[in-house]
């Protein structure tokens, strides 16, 4: 597997955990996996042993020295190319909100390694690349290095996390890459005029796989599909949609590491004593009858935030608290502030992230709100499920594939009034206790663990060689 993230090691968002989690689920399933992954500056790998210590990787007319560096986890191999001129920086993919300009060397440097590392250390099957910043492992592999015997029968799938993220470049980067020029047509790595590492999986692929099934048919309308509709339109043939599992190990009310109490559908005791604490953490009141929406998410237009804003004075109104941590867009952060601001004892709002409190507030929260305009898988809406904290969601994606009427309050429309009768309804039955424990405990049921998913996978990567 290829990525640029992977937890516990080094994580923005939802990709770090897949990459920290699907792996060791395929290993106990029986398959040897490795998994290749930068070595930023802010990663924290302890306790590696450098396995290669001056292997030459070149991109184009760049000629780069790498070390690398092995960590074993979970019976996974996870190899960081050690590069400080490309990855010891403050940020992974940008920062002061400023992409670094060479990304697209950084990248394509990510899958040149892999490619020698699978050469000199580890002999994949498969190469598994995740979001664009794998892309152009495809094209590498199937193309320009297709008669090398080391890698006869490999075969190439392609993971969408999330397509609004394409890895698109000026093509006056292709010398840079050493690319050759004719695989820059529309049939090929263009895509409006620019250079996209996402294009080039995709039709390089053997296998397309994206995050939920729902997702998989939404990316091939025009209103999901961010240009690339009718590309996955046309490679339908190809594409499958597998949801993202859970790592219970790291999230479960019965063992969560973070909790002040344990608790679980046969006693839900301890989510009480979470209540407390969350409310305490945050400075609100003392009020244990009092709903508590939680809300934990990256401050973007994708998530459905500015819609919290417009629906604030009816909240206001409402005999209800919102635990809110994220951050991100500087006007949503704004926004979160500012009713932090004027009404203290409703919203208590931390600006950031905090994974103890990330935790927390799944535990402590009565629901959880996800008013996404779209969600590829989604994990939040799942820890939700499985600590007995009611999501309401928006039907897209993933959301679509996990929560139904009787665990949770999904609506359609992707509208502020949509969200309001939504959450109005959620509130409303918060305040039948007997009925809503018994929407807890289904929901608390529900199994969205990693093997499943990996099954899926094991199927996909010999589907891809037979």
């Amino acid at each position: 597997m290829v990525a640029s993230e992977a937890s516990p090691f080094v994580k923005s968002g939802g990709l770090g955990d897949v990459l920290g989690a699907l792996p060791a689920a395929l290993a106990r399933r029986g398959d040897e996996v490795a998994v290749v992954v930068p070595r930023y500056r802010i990663a924290m790998v302890s306790g590696a042993q450098r396995v290669w210590s001056a292997l030459p990787v070149t991109v184009g007319p760049h000629r780069f020295v790498t070390g690398i560096d092995q960590v074993i986890r979970d019976g996974v191999r996870y190899f960081f190319i050690d590069c400080p001129p490309l990855y010891d920086r403050a940020g992974l993919y940008n920062e002061s909100g400023f992409d670094y300009p060479d990304n697209h060397i950084r990248f394509a440097l990510l899958s040149r390694a892999a490619l020698e590392i699978s050469r000199h250390i580890f002999r994949a099957d498969v190469f598994h690349g995740h979001d664009w910043q794998a892309g152009l492992l495809a094209p590498y592999l199937q193309v320009e290095i297709a008669r090398d015997p080391t890698f006869f029968g490999a075969k190439y799938v392609q993971t969408i996390h999330n397509l609004g993220y394409q890895g698109n470049f000026d093509p006056r980067v292709l010398p840079d890459l050493g690319i050759d020029p004719g695989w820059y047509y529309p049939e090929g790595l263009e895509f409006h005029g620019r250079l996209s590492f996402l294009k080039a999986g995709i039709v390089w692929a053997d296998a397309v796989t994206t995050v939920s099934p729902t997702y998989a048919r939404e990316v091939q309308t025009p209103e999901f599909g961010f240009g690339f509709d009718g590309l996955l339109r046309s490679r339908a043939y190809k594409l499958t949609g597998i949801l993202n599992g859970v790592d219970y190990t790291e999230w479960d009310p019965a063992t969560d590491r973070f909790l002040p109490a344990h608790y679980s559908a046969q006693d839900l005791s301890g989510k009480q004593i979470c209540k407390q604490a969350l409310l305490s953490t945050l400075g609100l009141p003392q009020d244990p009858d009092r709903p508590v929406i939680g809300i934990v998410t990256r401050f973007a237009h994708q998530k459905g935030m500015d819609f919290v804003g417009e629906i604030s004075p009816q909240l206001s109104g409402a005999d209800v608290a919102l635990a809110v941590l994220g951050s991100g867009d500087r006007g949503i952060e704004d926004m979160f502030r500012y009713l932090a601001y004027l009404h203290p004892q409703q919203y208590g709002v931390l600006i950031g992230y905090d994974n103890v409190l990330a935790h927390l507030i799944e535990a402590g929260a009565d629901m959880f709100l996800m008013p996404s305009r779209y969600e590829p898988s989604g994990l939040s809406q799942m820890y939700s499920l499985r600590y007995g904290t009611v999501p309401i969601v928006r039907a897209t994606g993933g959301l679509e594939d996990t929560v139904d009427g009787t665990t949770g309050f999904k609506y359609h429309g992707y509208s502020a009034g949509a969200l309001l009768d939504a959450t109005r309804g959620a509130l409303l039955a918060f305040r039948d206790p007997e009925s809503w424990q018994a929407r807890m405990r289904r929901g608390m049921a529900k199994d969205f663990s990693w093997d499943a998913s990996a099954a899926q996978y094991q199927a996909l990567y010999a589907a891809v060689r037979s």
